[in-house]
């Protein structure tokens, strides 16, 4: 990139977090000093906002962020609702008949828009991998209700091809799919990327999409890949992601996203 960008938009997990789930004193010290510039700083990234203390924590309480792939956007400083998108249960329901009439069982969890912060619902036998509180459940219990979003795991399948395979079988405007790198694929509401929901941040500071300059790692950064004038990839990111990105830069535990930051606003001699 050979300009100042008017928005930066980071993704958190693989990118600007190190591997120990930290943001060094390396990247705050960049953001802060885009922030000097004037420029903001977006976090875009596949939590939901039962996480959103620990987003606000990464990003310093300042900003908008994008959390659960782009459904839901937020001032971090007011608590302001940008954005709040929701799956309902019988397209969820739907979606996951075609995915399982293709690949067999699957098992889930669903992040529910009527309870934002509360704990997810998940099927007997999902294994979240995280330490967050979680409510066990039947499969028609747990899609009771309309979804933020819904995870869901294949006991055959990895995640890369869990996702082809979805993608294969789902048609193209019921639901959108993807990966985050985590051992399962997620599906969002219709229409609902990471991009939409940046689209909704870059509205609100009057940034158009080529101003943009995006950082990110795992198939869910594709979509604002696509979008942003600028895309940079870590370099231990997903191969669809390096084969998108404009630029790579070091991986996140190097601090890759600082490293470029610092390299694109320090004068040339």
């Amino acid at each position: 990139m050979t300009s100042a960008p008017g928005l930066i938009a980071t993704d958190l997990d693989g990118t600007l977090l190190r591997t120990d789930g930290t943001v060094s004193e390396r990247s705050q010290v960049a953001l802060a000093a885009v922030r000097a510039r004037g420029i903001p700083v977006v976090a875009v990234t596949g939590r939901g906002p039962r996480l959103l203390d620990a987003v606000r924590g990464y990003m310093g309480g300042l900003g908008l962020a994008v959390l659960a792939q782009g459904g839901y956007v937020v001032d971090l400083a007011t608590g302001e609702e940008l954005s709040v998108s929701s799956l309902p249960s019988a397209v969820a329901a739907k979606a996951l008949a075609l995915i399982e009439d293709a690949v067999g069982d699957l098992i889930i969890a669903v992040e529910e828009v009527a309870n934002l912060t509360g704990p997810l619902r998940v099927e007997h036998g999902f294994q979240w991998p995280f330490p967050e509180a979680a409510v066990l459940l039947h499969r028609a219990e747990v899609l009771r209700g309309d979804a933020l979003k819904v995870f869901v795991r294949s006991p055959v399948h990895d995640q890369d091809s869990l996702l082809a395979l979805a993608l294969d079988v789902l048609p193209p405007d019921l639901v959108e799919v993807t990966h985050a790198g985590l051992g399962f694929i997620e599906i969002c509401p219709p229409g609902v990327t990471k991009a939409t929901g940046l689209a909704v941040a870059a509205a609100r500071h009057g940034v158009e999409a080529a101003d943009v300059l995006c950082f990110g790692d795992m198939p869910n950064d594709l979509s604002m890949f696509g979008w942003a004038g600028h895309s940079v990839a870590v370099a231990t990111a997903h191969p669809t992601v390096l084969a998108a990105a404009g630029s790579v830069t070091l991986s996140n535990d190097e601090d890759g996203v600082a490293a470029y930051l610092e390299a694109l606003f320090t004068p040339a001699p």
